[in-house]
Parts: C-alpha cells; structure tokens; sequence
C-alpha cells in the first residue's frame, strides 16, 4: 500500500518530460492523497480526473501508463473515464483511452465499456469507428449464450451518453455486412418491442444479404415486420423483394393474379405486397393478412380492387361464405368489377365441400360475363366432381381445360384418377395422361398407380404392364399398391411364376408385399388345386 501511495504521489508531483508545457493537477493530487485515508471510492474518482487532465493536457498514453502503472484499469475506471469523455469533441480522447487501456490491461473491455464507446463514436458522427467497435464486439459475442446482450447493454447505456437512435441502425446494420442476419432480425424484432424502430436503410441491408443467402422465408419476414414498424419500403427494397419471387419462381404467379382481379399490370411494389398478403392468407395467419392489408390500403400501398379481392379470399378461407358473399356484393356496389380470382375462390370451396351444382353454375356466370376461367378453376371443378364419384364430368373438365391449352394440377389429376371406377373412363384418363405428357406433365408414382389399379380392377394385365414399364423408364421408383396390382394381375392371370419374381423384386426394395398379395396368392392356388382335381 505504502509503495502504491508513493509512486500515485511521484507521479501527480513531476513534470512531463518531453513536452513543452507542464500539468497542473490541482485538486485531484489532494483526492488521490487523501484517498488512502478515506477509501476506494475517492481514489476512484481521483484517478479517473487524473487520467482525464492528462488527456487534456496532450501526455502521450505512452507516459500516462508508465506513471499510472500501479493503477489496475478494471472496467468500471474505464467506464467513468469514458463518461468524463461523452460529449461529441472529446469523442477522440476517449477512443485513444479505450484503445490504449485495452492494452495495458492486457484484456479486453467489457460489453458494457464497448457500448458505452459505440454510444460516445455515433454521437459525435465517428460511423467507421462505431461499426469497427461493433464489429469486433459481435465477433467476440458470437458463442455468448443470450443473442441479445449486446443490444440490452447498448438499451441500457443509451442516456448515460444521451445517444442517437442510430446506433441501434447501425448495429443492424453490422449484423447484415457480417452474414450474422438471423440474429440481426431477432435483434430488430427485439428493439421494435422496446419503443424503437430501424430506418429504411437498415431493413434494405438485412433483406439484401438474407435475399443473396437465398433464405427467401426470412426475406419475407424481414419485410412483413418492415411494413408493421409503418417503414415505407423504397425502390431498393422492392427491387430486393421482387428479386426474392423470382428466385422462388412465384413473381409470374402474382403478375397473372393481379392481372385477373385487376386487368391490369401493376407496379412492381404492387405486386410484391399482393404476393406477401397472400403468403400469409396461405399459411393461415388471417388476421395478421387482414391487419396487414388495412395499413397498405391507409398507405395506397396497395391498389383498392385487389385490397377488396383479398379481403373477399380471406373469408372464404375463413369458411364463412355468406360473409365472404357479402363482401363480394359490397365491392360490385362501390363500382369494382367482378374478377375470375374470387369467383375461382368461390368455385374451389363449392368443389371442396361436394356443392358441384354450385360450382357449376358459378362457372357459367363467369364465362356470361366474359370471366376466362384458368388452371386453378378447372381444377377445383376436376377434383370436386372427382370425390363427389362424377368421373365423366370430372374427365370432361379435364378435356375442356386443355382445350384452352391449360394443364391440370396434379393432385386434382390424381384424384380424378384414383376416383375413375368405369374401364372406359380409366382409358380416357391414360389417353388424356399421354397428351398431357407432350405438353410438359409430370404425373408422379401416384398417377401410374392409380392408372394400374384401374386396369387391374378389370383384368387388363397387358395395360398393368405398359405402365410398370413406363414408370420404370421414368425413374418412378414404383410402391406398395403399383406393385400389388402387377402382382395380383399376374396372379389372376395364372402367371405365378411372374407375379413371384416381382414380390423378390419388392422385397428387394424394402417393400413388404400386403395382405392383399398373399390373400390373392392363396385364393388363386386353392382355385388351381380345385381345377387340378
């Protein structure tokens, strides 16, 4: 203690050698002597004015550290020292200090002492050596266990500093240029619940470099919470966005449904906020939609008839048609046109809940009015009448989309499919399958099993085949009920032999034969061994 005492004393009473003024150090030569008579907390303080006099008055860190070299630098002096130093024109003197305290410590700061300096840089307009504390802060805080220590300090320290609200957009912005983007949108998400919202500038890092790491789900929640904090987007985030469809293969998509509500091509912000209302309809977050949608509709974000078309499909997703009804009519009485999208909604939920007559009728009320019914409607009629057992009018809608040079969905082709009970039909539906394949189809394992299981029901062996060789050549890896109805084809054939091979040939790859199989087998070679007597 005694040698402590000494050298603080030697050091508050010398002159600075190499400098051509002297220091005075006044009153804080009394704090620090009078320190070891009181305690640690004047001493503290009397340190912490030293340093800062010494600043002052140009000692190079080089000779301050020599004469302060019995002084621990803990990261509570080093806070105080930077709070003496907060005010914008001595934003410098407390970098050197943080910077060379580092050093003579030989450890780093605290995150406390970091924010603290981030705060100090961004006050005084130092953005390149905010970011590069920042930087090193978020590289060092990687492994940390809770992603939101740094942001909290940065929350807590802000009006010991009376920070700027940029600092919270240039630490999203640090998260965007180090690919840290997955925190950096929990961070923002976190700062929007705490009273603060990020700039424009700041969104458009983080939606550009997600969008480049090609994590379009996270594109799209970036801007959703975007337009929630009531941030206009600008034409960098829009170009971002539209980048976004096109690498998902949906910006088409979109076009064609603005253009059969609207008629019309609509500017591209348009269309990226028609496509993200009716992302979320689609994973049934509607009130978040419905929300969503009043806010772009108060900022003429969003072209009024498409508004009402959306609020209209977000009903009758709803399952509420009589409101959705209503709707329908209010938007004809204000002077909007009726449009194939929500007639195509309305057929999709007739066909779904069995109501065909329904169905049919709205779809003669749109060809009427001069309505052109597309992919989408002619597959809600094709799978609709398909459950409902109407496999003629299931085909014929089938026949008549293509036509129009349309191609069904293929689970709609499927259900149709696996619905035909006519072998009449069940050759329809192959010849229909091979023009479609011209015309680009991919059917799938399903589609050639339920075709098989069709032919097989009416004792076509040779057309069984034709299509177990077809999916072969394919690489449509066939299963358990394509299997089952080559085998028991060949069985019903007296091919047991054949139907054999197969069953290793399945078991081969991993599939158990059913007891459909074995049933078959056992009725077949009872019959064998009844003819045989």
């Amino acid at each position: 203690m005694a040698l402590a005492r000494k050298s603080i004393l030697n050091l508050l009473s010398i002159r600075v050698k190499n400098f051509d003024h002297s220091l005075s150090w006044g009153p804080p030569l009394a704090a620090v002597t009078g320190f070891f008579h009181t305690g640690n907390q004047t001493t503290g303080e009397a340190i912490v004015d030293a340093i800062c006099d010494s600043f002052h008055g140009g000692v190079s860190w080089d000779v301050l550290n020599r004469k302060f070299s019995s002084v621990e630098f803990s990261d509570l002096l080093v806070e105080k020292v930077l709070l003496k130093f907060k005010e914008p024109f001595n934003a410098k003197r407390a970098l050197g200090f943080f910077h060379s305290s580092a050093q003579s410590k030989n450890s780093a700061h605290g995150i406390r002492s970091y924010c603290l300096m981030v705060h100090i840089l961004v006050h005084a307009r130092l953005i390149m050596d905010a970011q590069a504390l920042l930087e090193s802060m978020l590289k060092r805080s990687s492994q940390d266990s809770s992603k939101f220590s740094i942001v909290d300090s940065l929350l807590n320290s802000y009006n010991d500093v009376l920070s700027s609200p940029f600092v919270f957009d240039l630490l999203a912005q640090t998260y965007a240029k180090l690919r840290m983007f997955e925190v950096g949108f929990d961070v923002c998400c976190y700062l929007g619940e705490h009273g603060y919202s990020l700039s424009v500038i700041s969104f458009n890092a983080l939606i550009h470099v997600v969008q480049k790491s090609h994590k379009t789900a996270l594109v799209w929640k970036i801007y959703e919470h975007m337009i929630q904090r009531r941030v206009s987007p600008n034409q960098i985030t829009i170009r971002s966005m539209t980048n976004a469809l096109c690498k998902e293969g949906k910006l088409q998509n979109f076009v064609d449904m603005i253009d059969r509500i609207h008629g019309k091509r609509c500017s591209p912000l348009v269309i990226v906020n028609t496509g993200l209302v009716f992302q979320i309809l689609e994973e049934g977050r509607l009130e978040d939609a419905m929300a969503l949608l009043k806010r772009m509709l108060q900022k003429n974000m969003i072209i009024d008839v498409i508004g009402f078309s959306l609020f209209v499909y977000a009903e009758v997703k709803l399952g509420d048609l009589n409101l959705a009804l209503e709707m329908y009519e209010e938007m004809l009485k204000r002077g909007f046109n009726a449009n194939s999208f929500i007639c195509t909604s309305f057929i999709g939920t007739y066909s779904t809940r069995g109501r065909i007559t329904e169905a049919n009728q709205l779809l003669q009320e749109m060809e009427k009015i001069g309505l052109k019914p597309y992919d989408e409607t002619f597959s809600f009629l094709i799978e609709g009448c398909a459950k409902a057992g109407r496999g003629q009018e299931s085909l014929g809608y089938c026949e008549k989309m293509m036509e129009r040079g349309l191609i069904p969905r293929l689970s709609a082709f499927n259900e149709m499919v696996g619905n035909l009970k006519e072998i009449e039909d069940v050759k329809q539906a192959n010849e229909i399958l091979t023009r479609l394949l011209d015309k680009g189809f991919l059917p799938s394992e399903v589609t050639y099993s339920y075709l098989m299981a069709g032919y097989e029901r009416h004792g076509q062996l040779q057309e069984v085949l034709k299509l177990y060789y077809e999916m072969e050549y394919r690489s449509l890896a066939p299963g358990l009920l394509a299997y089952t109805s080559l085998i028991r084809s060949l069985y019903s054939c007296g091919k047991i032999d054949e139907a054999e091979k197969y069953i290793r040939i399945m078991k081969d790859r991993s599939l158990n034969p059913n007891e459909d199989i074995y049933e078959t087998f056992s009725i077949l070679k009872r019959a064998i061994e009844q003819k045989a007597k």
